[in-house]
This record gives structure tokens, sequence and C-alpha cells, in this order.
């Protein structure tokens, strides 16, 4: 079931009807990124540019010199430290652009692979901006202890893919089954498949742990569960 619904995602994203919402994620998370990047570098000179201007000889023409010099070293910092952070990072930014475009997802998923069943029904504006905010704050803390573990041997990569298995299993879910429950039954048939979601999401962990290929997490993780909330409904009817 799972891997039938992860090898019909990874299809998807092939697909005709996925391109302008597929360049639109990638843009977006792209985009997000080299903001990050920018506020990196700034936060690295705000911290460290009055301590360099303390330190240094009270000479003629230092700043200038120092100053070109201390914004290409910053900017390097800024992307040593996106790199190191990006395992961190990915999935918060999953978070939040899923919720943009999980209905997106849903729609075209649902009518070229479910033309017969009855179509899902968006979640209203207001509470998917705020599950995604949630989910986006659940996310960090999340990374941010599995973070805490990476200087433990033999512990750091299975924390990364506990966590973040567990969180967006879940959260991907619950999100493709309020399209067609309420939000109390989705976490309720959540509870009832939870080794079946915790195995989707670690599906997704290991996705989201390929370079370049993760940026198209939030679509892969969207679709994926959408094919598997279909799965588990027909079960529940036998």
């Amino acid at each position: 079931m799972i891997f039938t619904a992860a090898r019909r995602a990874a299809a998807n994203l092939t697909e005709p009807e996925f391109r302008s919402t597929f360049w639109k994620s990638i843009g977006l998370t792209v985009l997000f990124l080299i903001g990050l990047w920018f506020a990196l570098r700034y936060l690295f000179e705000w911290l460290f540019w009055p301590w360099l201007v303390m330190m240094a000889p009270d000479l003629p023409g230092w700043a200038d010199a120092w100053a070109s010099w201390f914004g290409i070293f910053a900017g390097v910092a800024a992307g040593i430290g996106l790199a190191a952070g990006l395992a961190l990072l990915i999935a918060p930014i999953t978070a939040i652009i899923a919720g943009m475009f999980l209905d997106d997802v849903a729609e075209i998923v649902e009518t070229r692979d479910y033309p017969q069943d009855r179509p899902g029904t968006a979640v209203p504006l207001v509470r998917a901006a705020v599950l995604s905010l949630k989910f986006f704050g659940i996310v960090i803390l999340g990374n941010l202890l599995a973070l805490m573990l990476l200087l433990v041997p033999g512990v750091n990569l299975i924390a990364f893919f506990a966590v973040n298995g567990y969180l967006l299993g879940r959260e991907f879910f619950e999100f493709a089954a309020m399209r067609f429950r309420s939000e109390e039954d989705a976490k309720a048939l959540r509870r009832r498949h939870s080794g079946t979601v915790l195995m989707a999401g670690l599906v997704i962990a290991a996705f989201l742990a390929i370079p370049v290929v993760n940026l198209a997490t939030p679509l892969f993780a969207a679709a994926l569960m959408i094919h598997l909330h279909k799965a588990v409904s027909v079960r529940e009817q036998m």
C-alpha cells in the first residue's frame, strides 16, 4: 500500500498537469532559501562587524579594504551555515510551501487518478493557514530536538528520520483526510492507521534527505498522502 502510493506520487510529479504547480513550488522554495541566505549574511555582519571595528588597527583606508573582504567572508559563512542547517530547515519550509499547494495537488491527483470518486473539499483558507503555521512550529521544535542529538553517534540519523517521519506523516495525512472528513474524524482515522501513516512518513523523510530532489518534497508528500488516504478509506469500508 505504502510503496504503491509512493510510486504513484513520484509518477504524478512528472505528469503535465503538475508542471505549473511543480515550478511554482520549486520557485517559492528557492526564493525562501535565497532570502534566508541574505538574512543569515546580515545577521553574521551585525554580530561580528562591531567586534572587528574595535579590534582592527586605526590605519587610513583599512575600513574599506576590511569591509570588502568581510562582506565576502560573511556571504560564504552564510552559505555554509545555510548548507549545514538545510536538513533542519527543509522540513519547516516544506510545511509552509505544502500549505499553499496541497489543495492544488489534491485536485490534480483526484481528477486524474480517481475520476469516479467524489472530489474533496478544500480546507477553509483561514483554518488551513492556522494549521500550516501550527505545523511549521511543531516541525521547527521537533527538528531542533533532532539537531541536539546530531552529535550522539548512532542516534543522529535515527532522530532525524523518526522526528520527520512522524511529524510529516501525521500532518500530511490529516491534511489529505480533511478534504473528505472533519478534523476530528481525520485525526481518528490517522490514529487507527498510525503504523501505516508512520511508515509513509518515513518514506517522505527519506525523500527529504536527498539533496536537490528534496525541493519537491511538498508536492511528493501531498500526492503520497492523497493516495494513501484513498487506500486507507477503501480498507475502512471492507
